[in-house]
């Protein structure tokens, strides 16, 4: 181990349900239990909750990407028939403050815009009014007198910005929010002694999540006691109250926080503090309930969700027999006009940046720019599916320069599965994993050999078939320490260390389990997830447990699904519930059968006398009504108090907190699987089309909960890469207009894009540290589908001469490095 990680102790594994062969629950592919009441449309989205006295909402959108608001007229707005109110943000700032801010220091920002507009698409003014229609009209009344300002696009101009192109010159002197550098072990010695510098230049383009449903809110404000009851479709009800609360000027418990279904998320709910903190703002100045629901064009244009637009100066140092040595890399990140999360997403990524490789140390500088687009949010990967996507990059070039296999030369590097728990050189550690499995797996399902041969002889008759392999990385079970690590170690804002997850769970005295959680599904299957553990820990029939939702003054601590975490968080969570409701059944069943606690066991939804009669037992219900009803029939002890309920919570299973110099990160994302995709594309070079003619995915998640669903995600997450790299990216145009916010223009990837067999193959390597060993799968198809696919384009045009420095690879993109290559062999001839 390098001297930088000795302080990095990485703590003893509080695992107490081992994995093991041969469960009854845990490793079938049940159907979801939320699906019936979805399919039927009872499910109950934010668009449904109508309360009584309700108004709606329209929001007046900035036409300009910078530009300063020198007059807002809205008096015609305001004598339109059903219009309630019409507010700007001074209106709006004196009954709210700014929306919270992860950065540090943080970047003003507010729901409403103040005195000037920094994107197209911010909110400039609202219309509160009967309905939808009329607030919608008289939106389109407000007449606002604009100072146009230069308008910052170019990452790498807006760092040169000056004066008035400064978009926040109150917080700070130019555009550069973050420049911030990190060594992780003896990187200026590895390069030295390293045969050979892998050098390219990389750049991955700007999307976001566009799930089915946009977001939204319904807020109503009670002047009486001074607080709001709020329904939302964020996935994240237990922490937010307490972070938006100072925004609102209440106490999170004034703040009542309402579950709804989410119509997917894919990142992009996980906060949406500032439409919560507009229409609770709005309710408030208008004296009624106000429902709000983004728009298609206001969700691509101000939903603070846009994903990673980053550009890479990249280094890998080699030896010639293939060793990887060290990496580094300066990154530009164009964070748009604010910093919601800091550079999280690039805390997040170094959990992982090295890969599945032996890399000894690791330097990055990352500068965080400031420019006149819609500011990043969470995205499915966080930023890890970019620096794996810049780690593949480099094991290809690297391949390219050393003359070597792809595929031999990656196994070269992988660590050895004798060699886990792993620590990489930022601290991180890889908990456990069987790589060259995974690989051996996946070779055998895409036949890998085979799909060669096809290649080679399609590219003798003129075709363009290539084959892309990649091995990436899918960490699982986030810390929450990556959101501060990278900012000024004199000043790391919030240095939050809890991402818990709970449930309670409670026997009715019919028998029924009745569970509480914290956050719905947004696409997942926490029910699903819930009902198998329970049922697999408490022996209890899955049509026997019953579910609700905790709102956030009800609920307990819990951080939802996000980051691939909740699996094996809410695992963590039932696991201490049952063994609780276990104890305490066991002390009531035990008496009923008058026999001592340790000479029964849970058996088919009894307590059973352990190798006893089939008489000898006492079944949930009976128990559950004793416990409930007869207190008088039990000892007078504080043991035998009435009922059969408890409260849960689980904390992350393994962290470690990053050492005060950031000579390493410590341990904040342990939990870690291993993909590898292999596919087979061709490319027709007269339109730059890309078909896809095989796919095989192998993934290691550890104990697998429930098969259907863990496909199901890494089907999503495939197709979801599949459009980051063929079809999907925000286009601003040099005035920072947004050119293509609409689905004719940004193309989602369809069923014609998808391979038509993606043939899906799973390794079980458990983790050491989580209940049952279960790993995160949430990811993991975007975290590896670019990578795979950029490979395969590239090799299918090897014989053009083709390189692929940039995401995405879209039809026109293509043809224009087709064109470029055939220009540059003519030039050569």
């Amino acid at each position: 181990m390098s001297s930088h990680l000795k302080s990095n102790v990485i703590p003893p594994s509080r695992q107490r349900e081992k994995p093991r062969a041969g469960m009854t629950w845990i490793g079938q592919s049940m159907k979801r239990v939320e699906d019936p009441r979805i399919l039927v449309g009872k499910g109950g989205y934010v668009d449904d909750v109508v309360v009584p006295g309700m108004a709606h909402a329209a929001m007046v959108s900035s036409p300009h990407a910078h530009a300063r608001i020198v007059s807002i007229d809205t008096s015609k707005a305001k004598n339109l028939p059903g219009v309630i109110g019409v507010y700007t943000g001074a209106d709006l700032a004196t009954v709210v403050d700014p929306c919270p801010s992860f950065a540090s220091p943080p970047i003003t920002q507010h729901a409403m815009c103040m005195d000037k507009t920094r994107h197209v698409g911010e909110v400039v003014a609202a219309v509160v009014a009967e309905d939808r229609y009329i607030a919608e009209d008289a939106a389109a009344l407000v007449e606002v007198e604009y100072e146009i300002l230069t308008a910052n696009v170019d990452i790498e101009a807006s760092l040169e910005a000056t004066g008035a192109a400064v978009l926040h010159p109150d917080d700070r002197e130019s555009n550069r929010a973050l420049d911030e550098s990190f060594s992780f072990g003896s990187v200026e010695d590895d390069f030295a002694g390293a045969d050979k510098v892998i050098k390219r230049r990389l750049r991955w383009n700007r999307s976001s999540a566009q799930a089915i449903e946009t977001c939204g809110v319904v807020a109503e404000y009670d002047a009486f006691k001074g607080g709001y009851t709020i329904h939302a479709n964020t996935n994240f009800y237990n922490f937010i109250p307490f972070v938006i609360g100072g925004s609102l000027r209440v106490s999170p418990g004034e703040l009542r926080l309402i579950p709804v279904l989410t119509g997917g998320s894919f990142g992009s709910k996980v906060f949406i503090h500032k439409i919560i903190i507009l229409t609770a703002g709005l309710a408030r100045l208008s004296g009624v309930p106000v429902k709000y629901i983004e728009d298609r064009l206001e969700h691509f244009t101000n939903s603070d969700s846009h994903g990673s637009d980053r550009l890479y100066d990249c280094e890998l140092a080699v030896m010639n027999d293939g060793t990887f040595k060290s990496m580094r890399f300066t990154v530009l990140d164009d964070y748009g006009a604010y910093l919601q999360f800091g550079v999280g997403t690039h805390g997040n990524a170094m959990a992982q940046v090295t890969g599945p490789y032996r890399i000894e140390s690791f330097a990055m500088r990352v500068i965080a720019v400031l420019t006149n687009k819609c500011q990043q949010g969470p995205y499915r990967g966080f930023g890890s599916e970019v620096t794996n996507w810049v780690m593949e990059r480099m094991a290809d070039a690297a391949a390219e320069e050393l003359d070597r296999d792809p595929v031999d030369l990656r196994e070269q590097n992988m660590i050895q599965p004798d060699e886990f728990p792993y620590m990489i050189t930022t601290g991180n550690i890889y908990d456990s994993g069987n790589f060259q499995e995974v690989l051996a797996q996946a070779k055998t399902l895409f036949d890998l050999e085979g799909w060669k041969r096809k290649a080679a002889a399609a590219r003798a008759d003129g075709r363009c078939v290539g084959v892309g392999v990649a091995t990436c990385m899918e960490r699982s079970v986030y810390g929450p320490t990556e959101w501060w690590f990278l900012n000024k170690k004199e000043e790391p804002g919030f240095t939050l260390t809890s991402t818990p997850e709970g449930i309670s769970a409670r026997f009715d005295p019919s028998g029924k389990l009745f569970v509480t959680l914290n956050s719905c599904m947004v696409g997942t299957s926490p029910e699903t997830v819930v009902t198998q553990v329970l049922a697999e820990r408490l022996t209890v029939a899955p049509e026997d447990i019953v579910f609700n939702y905790a709102d956030s003054q009800t609920g307990f601590n819990g951080v939802g699904p996000q980051g691939s975490r909740f699996t094996a968080m809410v695992t963590g969570a039932c696991v201490t519930a049952s063994i609780r409701l276990e104890e305490k059944m066991k002390r009531f069943g035990a008496h009923m059968l008058q026999r001592r606690p340790e000479d029964v066991e849970l058996r088919g939804g009894m307590v059973a006398v352990k190798d006893g009669l089939e008489d000898q037992a006492k079944s949930f219900a009976e128990i559950a009504l004793m416990s409930s009803f007869f207190r008088l029939s039990f000892p007078d002890e504080e043991a035998f108090d009435s009922g059969l309920e408890t409260t849960a919570v689980y904390d992350h299973p393994i962290s470690a907190e990053p050492h005060p110099d950031r000579e390493h990160l410590g341990i904040f994302y342990p939990i870690v699987g291993h993909i590898c995709h292999m596919t087979a594309v061709e490319v027709d070079p007269e339109t730059g089309k890309v078909e896809i003619l095989d796919y095989a995915a192998v993934h290691d998640n550890g104990t697998i909960v429930n098969p259907r669903t863990l496909g199901g995600q890494v089907w999503g997450g495939t197709a979801n890469g599949i459009g980051t790299t063929l079809t999907e990216h925000f286009i601003y145009d040099e005035d920072g207009q947004f050119t293509n916010p609409n689905f004719a223009e940004f193309a989602l990837p369809s069923a014609h894009e998808m391979p038509k067999n993606l043939k899906l193959g799973h390794v079980e390597t458990p983790s050491p540290y989580t209940e049952y060993g279960i790993k995160g799968g949430g990811e993991g198809g975007r975290l590896g589908a670019p990578s795979a696919l950029t490979t395969a384009i590239e090799d299918a045009l090897r014989e053009k001469g083709v390189k692929i420095s940039a995401l995405p690879v879209t039809p026109p993109v293509l043809r224009g490095l087709i064109r470029n290559a055939d220009a540059a062999a003519t030039a050569a001839d």
